[in-house]
């Protein structure tokens, strides 16, 4: 018995949970796919159009869900004040199409486009060293602490930004002109691409494109991926840990600053609480595409944004807007049953 029960190997067999996880997130996956299919037969208009929506609200949720993503990977600290600091950028943006430029509708390219750069380069660095603030003063001193220390922590700052935003702008939400032109620039299926949504996309292209850029090519880039896989032994190599943390917060509120700007031209609508809604749903793509994944970030973006704008913008058979969180929040819900790590994350041990 003793030589038999060496000799032949033990076969370990997978729980049967474990098999139809996948095969029932086929199922699903393909049920998805065969009703888009199906509405872009009966209706290829709308079925363009809410294509388009999707797309540019995942531009936007990219950039905030990026924020997310590299302060996770880099410290594993969730920092729900994130989107409080997008909605500020937000408000800095009104307050110079207001007060600063006095924008109307459609106001013409001539006072826009310097109006939109000047408001990117105040709202991203402003928010930059508010975040950086906020890590020197809040997160700092709970380096070592247990990981329960510096979330409660995050969430209180979180609502110190909010009553910051209360105090400046009041609790009505703050409504700003349709500054952006509405005019067609080509059409997809005869659905019109217009310059108010492709903006978006050309002020978020550019800065996602340079984020990967910096992460990748650059010495600080190299340093923040050394710190991100292990403190200790970046620190050993001469890297310093403190600054590099410092300029991943300076960096993830400057993408905040830039999203805070597209959501007030595009939106024209911006709310004390705009970044606790928004933040939710930036942090739900982030963990749908691998939470502390630069590219994942992005793609769960995307899916969130296009999730939306189809349960949203077709018809047949479709459970309505009022039903859209519901749907978002339980897609998180199945993610973190059966793939923790998101769709482009890998698995990796819990630290001590």
């Amino acid at each position: 018995m003793s030589t038999q029960a060496h000799a032949a190997p033990l076969v370990r067999r997978r729980p049967f949970a474990a098999l139809l996880a996948p095969l029932v997130g086929l199922v699903l996956v393909g049920l998805v796919l065969f009703w888009l299919a199906y509405n872009c037969y009966l209706a290829p208009g709308p079925f363009y159009d809410a294509f388009l929506i999707g797309l540019t609200n995942g531009a936007l949720y990219g950039l905030v869900a990026l924020g997310y993503t590299l302060v996770y990977g880099i410290l594993e600290l969730i920092n729900f004040a994130h989107g409080d600091v997008f909605m500020l950028g937000g408000m800095i943006s009104a307050s110079m199409i207001l007060q600063v430029f006095h924008l109307g509708d459609h106001a013409p390219m001539s006072s826009l486009i310097p109006a939109i750069f000047a408001s990117l380069a105040v709202a991203m660095a402003g928010c930059g060293l508010l975040n950086l603030t906020i890590e020197f003063l809040a997160y700092r001193p709970l380096r070592r602490a247990p990981r329960l220390a510096p979330l409660i922590t995050a969430i209180g700052v979180s609502f110190i930004l909010q009553d910051v935003a209360l105090i400046w702008k009041g609790s009505s939400p703050v409504g700003l002109p349709l500054t952006l032109p509405s005019g067609a620039v080509f059409t997809i299926g005869g659905v019109p691409e217009t310059w108010n949504r492709l903006i978006v996309l050309f002020i978020t292209v550019p800065v996602l494109l340079a984020l990967v850029w910096l992460v990748r090519y650059t010495r600080q880039g190299k340093a923040m991926r050394a710190t991100a896989q292990d403190k200790d032994a970046a620190a050993m190599m001469g890297i310093d840990v403190n600054r590099t943390i410092s300029f991943t917060f300076l960096i993830a509120g400057a993408l905040a600053g830039a999203a805070g700007v597209v959501y007030a031209y595009y939106f024209t609508n911006v709310t004390f609480d705009t970044g606790f809604r928004l933040g939710l749903i930036a942090f739900t793509a982030a963990v749908l595409g691998g939470i502390g994944n630069l590219p994942g970030a992005v793609l769960g973006a995307l899916l969130i944004g296009l999730i939306q704008a189809f349960n949203e913008g077709l018809a047949w058979h479709s459970p309505g807007s009022s039903w859209t969180q519901s749907i978002v929040f339980s897609i998180l819900i199945l993610i973190l049953v059966f793939r923790p790590e998101g769709l482009l994350g890998e698995k990796t041990p819990e630290g001590g």
